[in-house]
């Protein structure tokens, strides 16, 4: 087994709402797991290639359960479809250990969390953190409606009035009024944002508008659409002694594995930063949603499951 891969099994799971699977998940032998912080995830091996990631919803103190709240998607590649079908209460299942992604900035001296449908469950760990800190915060969860949205009765009673809810099919006066609450916060707020691909854009957005820097805006994309349009260019893999032509609606990661190169993939939609690689030369076309603005301007990272190339040919170090 490798160190980083551990075998869990199911030990409770819930429905709610009737597409929403939350999912606990102990080691067989009852011993503690490897701790983890707010915004962390785990890679969940659901199949052979087939790994999603999904983002750990407990207080990041506990160390006997890793909790998962789980979408079925109706547009799944795989990932929810196979969580809701298999993991059943006593199902075992392998695990990447928690990896952060998405950290709590600890020099902020007030948190606004805002989380739309299932992008809910790292702001729920996040805010236990705060709590527990004496962190200043306040915790906004967006959905369709009430009988949508999870964890309700959990939230209401850990978080009290730091929580505020908003439903698209209630009234107009307590729906998210985003341009309204970012203007209202304390200075050197820091903002973190979690949930469907339009959601997300429509707050950090909003946060552009408002002229609120990059270093105080913080998200977590679950999934987002793939864009492989544009001209053939050339790659070459310097450490597999490889070189591919992608083609238009190719990724750069599809080219490589059909040479026989192995190529790390997870997510396949640049949300997980698994397949980043080093770029030696050439200019990306940077489409993922995992590296930052600075690093995109770097130009020295690829995320080969979806971006692209400006330049006619790249050399990355794979």
């Amino acid at each position: 087994m490798q160190d980083d891969i551990m075998t869990l099994r199911v030990v409770r799971r819930d429905i709610q709402t009737n597409e929403i699977a939350v999912i606990d998940l102990a080691a067989e032998s009852g011993a503690d797991l490897p701790a983890f912080e707010a915004g962390a995830h785990i890679d969940i091996h659901l199949d052979e290639g087939l790994v999603r990631q999904y983002s750990l919803s407990n207080p990041p103190g506990e160390r006997h359960r890793y909790r998962l709240g789980v979408l079925l998607d109706p547009a799944s590649r795989g990932g929810s479809k196979a969580v809701h079908e298999r993991l059943h209460e006593g199902v075992q299942v392998k695990v990447g250990v928690p990896r952060n992604l998405f950290p709590l900035d600890g020099s902020a001296p007030h948190s606004l969390l805002v989380g739309g449908g299932i992008g809910i469950t790292p702001m729920i760990a996040m805010a236990y953190e705060l709590r527990d800190a004496g962190r200043s915060f306040e915790l906004h969860y967006c959905c369709r409606g009430r009988d949508k949205a999870a964890f309700i009765d959990e939230l209401e009673s850990a978080f009290g009035d730091a929580l505020v809810m908003h439903f698209d099919d209630e009234e107009a006066a307590q729906r998210l009024d985003i341009k309204a609450l970012l203007g209202a916060q304390p200075a050197d707020t820091h903002l973190y944002v979690c949930g469907p691909t339009g959601f997300m854009d429509w707050v950090i957005g909003a946060a552009g508008q408002a002229e609120w820097p990059h270093s105080r805006v913080h998200s977590e994309y679950f999934s987002a659409e793939v864009d492989t349009s544009g001209a053939a260019f050339e790659v070459e893999a310097v450490a597999s002694g490889v070189t591919v032509q992608v083609e238009e609606g190719m990724s750069i990661a599809q080219a490589l594995r059909a040479a026989g190169v192995k190529v790390n993939v997870s997510c396949e939609e640049g949300v997980c930063g698994t397949c980043i690689c080093e770029v030696l030369e050439g200019t990306p076309d940077h489409r993922d949603h995992f590296l930052s603005e600075e690093e995109k301007e770097d130009n020295d990272q690829i995320a080969v499951c979806c971006s692209r190339a400006k330049s006619a040919r790249l050399v990355i170090d794979l």
